[in-house]
């Protein structure tokens, strides 16, 4: 493998391993005000121990992303220089966003969260983790701004002398389809993960008989939070495969092996294709769905990968313009299905609720299990899809991936980088595994005696 390979392998490990705590951060921040929220209204005890306990799983969470997430930006500057050459006067404008406002407030806030219990008046308290959740919106949006430019650039001008893109309109930037399609699907994807989250932990507790009125109402929430996500979710997406078809129809293709253009195109449910991805061996699919996704048109005509191969050497020259379709292919359904399991199990769960029954079954208990988990695994799976599909474009239609690597970063250079970041990242999953696992297992604290402060009957690990 050569430099190039092991810099993509390198970025794409640690992103996928970031990209596990960003939802699950953004989502519980709001879950956690929420029930910050119920406690102010009601004084309930329940309330105010659900609150500590799932805080301090958010606070896990939140630590270990924050950590995990300034490895990518040292990553720009030593194996992608080109890279950040190139796009810099452009991505370095939302990325300044994101640290100089969005990451400040989640962070001043969060701060004033974790240290003013007893200290601040209980309603100035409360708002402390509404602004600390909204923060992680903000934070969310400008990175996803800078990446939806390198799915469809604009506002940016072509400085040949200086080799790199200017930006002219950081308005277009920010406003865009493309960045507005992107939070609008991935922030429901966060409060579904969230969602598992908190109702598999709270599945687990009553199925264990452990502080059962702290988690009866946890579990609603997650559950209830899980379902409206999905939906969501579900809506978005249509609107993200839409403008996805319009400004990169070679990844819409991929994701649906679609290989060659015609109209009433239908839905995969199943490809199998030649070993280099030139054409479908065999194909079972759902007629004229897939047209009615990309167009809003039963009838529509979509662009197959070997049409589409055609076009694009016609206008960016000689080259092989195909992302990798088993990839893309795949990484796409297994997003939607794992997504669609978790929103599957959430219902049945929530129906049996309805009537007055809790998790009991050994069948139930594991699917409440592997709630946290099945988000996650669409999650990753999205994101894979999303940026692999892209190639040979790290920004599509100006600059190649081949083009973004430092050029004197050798081989054995990156390679000990990769094997250095992968060992580190793997101890901090079992840090991060261990501290959720004993968290969980130790539970929300006792109910406060009569006349006791906040801090005195919690101790928070922060």
């Amino acid at each position: 493998m050569n430099a190039l390979d092991l810099a993509r392998w390198q970025f794409a490990i640690t992103t996928v391993y970031h990209f596990i705590f960003v939802p699950i951060t953004i989502g519980s921040g709001f879950l956690v005000a929420g029930l910050h929220t119920a406690w102010y209204r009601t004084n309930q005890d329940k309330y105010l121990r659900a609150t500590k306990f799932f805080g301090k799983l958010f606070l896990i969470n939140f630590a270990i992303g924050v950590v995990t997430g300034i490895v990518q930006e040292f990553q720009f500057g030593m194996n992608w220089s080109a890279y950040s050459r190139f796009v810099g006067d452009i991505f370095g404008a939302p990325l300044a966003m994101e640290g100089l406002l969005a990451f400040f407030l989640e962070s001043t806030f969060l701060g004033l969260w974790i240290f003013g219990w007893d200290r601040l008046p209980k309603k100035i308290h409360m708002l402390t983790i509404w602004m600390a959740a909204l923060g992680t919106l903000f934070s969310a949006y400008f990175i996803l701004a800078a990446n939806a430019w390198m799915q469809h650039p604009v506002g940016y001008v072509l400085n040949g002398s200086r080799g790199r893109a200017e930006l002219t309109d950081i308005f277009k930037v920010l406003t865009q389809n493309t960045a507005l399609a992107a939070f609008f699907h991935t922030i429901p994807s966060a409060f579904l993960t969230a969602g598992g989250l908190f109702a598999g932990v709270a599945g687990w507790m009553i199925a264990k008989k452990r502080d059962v009125e702290v988690a009866k109402p946890v579990m609603k929430m997650g559950l209830i939070t899980i379902i409206i996500s999905f939906l969501i979710v579900g809506v978005t997406g249509d609107w993200t495969a839409r403008v996805m078809t319009s400004q990169q129809p070679m990844k819409m293709a991929a994701a649906e092996a679609a290989y060659d253009t015609k109209s009433n195109m239908p839905f995969s449910l199943l490809t199998l294709g030649t070993l280099d991805g030139s054409k479908p061996v065999f194909q079972i699919g759902l007629p004229s769905v897939l047209s009615f996704m990309s167009t809003g048109n039963f009838n529509g005509v979509v662009e197959g990968v070997n049409d589409l191969q055609k076009e694009y050497v016609a206008k960016y020259g000689p080259g092989d313009y195909k992302p990798n379709i088993p990839l893309a292919y795949w990484g796409f359904r297994l997003m939607i299905g794992f997504g669609a399991l978790c929103a599957l199990f959430a219902l049945i769960v929530l129906v049996r609720l309805r009537k007055g029954n809790y998790p009991t079954s050994k069948w139930l208990l594991r699917a409440m299990i592997s709630l946290p988990f099945l988000p996650i695994l669409a999650n990753s799976f999205g994101w894979i899809f999303t940026e692999s599909a892209r190639q040979p474009w790290v920004v599509f239609g100006l600059f190649k991936t081949a083009q973004g690597v430092s050029p004197s970063v050798g081989a054995g250079s990156v390679l000990f980088t990769m094997i250095t970041f992968t060992a580190l990242y793997g101890v901090l999953a079992v840090i991060e595994f261990g501290l959720m696992i004993r968290t969980i297992k130790v539970g929300p604290e006792p109910t406060p005696k009569p006349g006791a402060k906040d801090s005195d009957v919690l101790t928070m690990a922060y």
